[in-house]
């Protein structure tokens, strides 16, 4: 059994290989890659469920061959923190307020109706949308793994898809003992090891680059790889049930929060957390870091077959989160949906074509960028529709100016509805957030001299009118709205 001293060797190892260069990663792709290179790019895009920022910690490998060979985002966001509005946005490039899908299910929220695959689909967002605009562009598409929340038990496979592999999300987000459909044909998986969903998707999108980079004539693909680790139940592979024992979750200052007294209500009413909380929480929190050993595996083995199909060199790989997860907080002990950083902030590293090994960027991004910067990548024209930017002039070191701003917004579940805005002025040098709860209940937090949320500012008498003012903006853009919100998002 592998104990925590081996992943303390195993971190060492890849902070080594950066330095020597010996890692697979780090070979340049021939062949096949040549005759592509003055085309289209491949992307692969991976995408995990309720993962933190701060879990990076645990995945040196993905370290190694991602983060040192290539950008780490240090201002990453998605607006709605939680699995189904994300990736809607994900698969858009658009606001919930924009797109219409506000929770996972119609039951999660008494405010929305609005929830799940079911209402993506009926509201007409899978006839246009990431598949369907990188299918047009000439890729070939492949989705593995989860795709949204309500998707289960059907052989329907939506526009734009050439390879679908989706698991069915019924029940529990189980690792093993679980149904997909596998090209419309429903299949299920049992209990064996070799069951463990992170490594069948692992297999099932190497599969997918081999097929397709090994064509006679050179096609562009598009991966879009999304396991569910480290959601609960957080089931880690076999191999991985020891990896990390005893760690603990994060203590940051936030942690078990003693004085709440500035926060709203449905805060300060939480107790604090009790010894057993604690236990539970440190409990669920190695079983997080554990389940992502194998999605650090399924990284490993995604860039180790770009690299044997001679196309690593004319690849572009991200890897984020869709939302993140409490981890004791404010006293929060689990779960997301709140404007607090831990739910919002995400981990984001990109390698690829012209992206500057072991670089940092602070520019603030957000999910609503990821299709304008596939299409942009692709030489296809961005959808109208689309509230985000193309990140490649970020990755390229290209960029000029850039937005300061980005909206926060969440129908009602662990508190009110809410919309937000979230600043970071590379150029001044300032960090910013200010929430407005249905109700009247409000939130400020100056991000540079408090980043972990501590004390709210926040005074009736003397409200931030700025923020107000731009919140208001940021709250109704949209493509056919009076202001866009690429306008909103830069401001004044």
């Amino acid at each position: 059994m592998r104990k925590i001293c081996v992943v303390i060797a195993s971190a060492a190892l890849a902070v080594g290989l950066l330095f020597f260069g010996s890692y697979p990663g780090n070979e340049d792709g021939t062949g096949k890659a040549q005759a592509q290179a003055a085309t289209q790019p491949d992307i692969v895009f991976i995408l995990t469920d309720d993962m933190r920022k701060d879990d990076m910690a645990y995945m040196p490998k993905t370290q190694a061959l991602i983060r040192q060979q290539g950008m780490g985002f240090r201002n990453a966001f998605v607006s709605n923190a939680l699995c189904c509005p994300s990736r809607a946005t994900i698969m858009r490039g658009q606001y919930s307020h924009n797109n219409g899908v506000w929770s996972n299910s119609p039951t999660d929220s008494p405010s929305t109706t609005s929830g799940g695959w079911h209402a993506y689909q009926a509201l007409g967002n899978e006839a246009d949308n990431v598949a369907t605009r990188m299918q047009d562009a000439g890729y070939r598409t492949g989705l593995f793994g989860k795709y949204l929340n309500g998707y289960t038990d059907t052989t329907d496979i939506p526009p734009g898809w050439d390879r679908w592999f989706a698991t069915f999300s019924a029940g529990s987000l189980r690792y093993f003992d679980y149904g997909v459909n596998d090209q419309g044909t429903i299949k299920h998986f049992g209990t064996t090891d070799n069951d463990d969903k992170t490594d069948v998707i692992s297999r099932t999108t190497t599969a997918f680059i081999e097929n397709t980079a090994g064509q006679p004539t050179p096609v562009p693909f598009f991966a879009y790889v999304a396991p569910i680790a480290p959601h609960e139940p957080s089931t880690p592979a076999p191999r991985d049930v020891h990896t990390y024992d005893g760690a603990k979750a994060p203590r940051l200052p936030s942690f078990n929060e003693k004085d709440v007294s500035d926060k709203p209500s449905w805060i300060t009413q939480m107790p604090r957390l009790t010894a057993s909380d604690i236990t539970a929480l440190n409990t669920r929190h190695e079983k997080r870091v554990e389940s992502l050993q194998a999605v650090d595996d399924l990284v490993e083995d995604v860039v180790n077959t770009l690299t044997a199909e001679g196309v690593i060199s004319n690849t572009y790989i991200f890897f984020t989160s869709d939302n993140g997860f409490h981890e004791g907080e404010h006293r929060i002990p689990r779960q997301k949906w709140r404007p607090y950083e831990e739910d919002i902030q995400m981990p984001l590293l990109v390698r690829g074509p012209g992206v500057a090994p072991n670089s940092t960027t602070y520019r603030l991004t957000l999910n609503t960028d990821y299709l304008p910067t596939f299409t942009e990548l692709a030489g296809a024209p961005t959808p109208p529709y689309v509230d985000g930017r193309s990140l490649r002039p970020v990755l390229d070191g290209s960029v000029a100016s850039w937005r300061n701003a980005v909206l926060l917004e969440a129908a009602a579940n662990y508190s009110p509805a809410y919309r937000g805005i979230r600043t970071t002025n590379t150029s001044t040098a300032t960090q910013s957030k200010y929430v407005e709860y249905t109700g009247g209940e409000r939130e400020l937090y100056n991000l540079e001299s408090d980043g972990y949320e501590l004390t709210n500012t926040y005074n009736p008498s003397t409200p931030p009118t700025g923020l107000a003012s731009r919140l208001q903006a940021l709250k109704s853009c949209g493509a056919d709205a009076t202001v866009s919100c690429r306008a909103a998002e830069d401001g004044p």
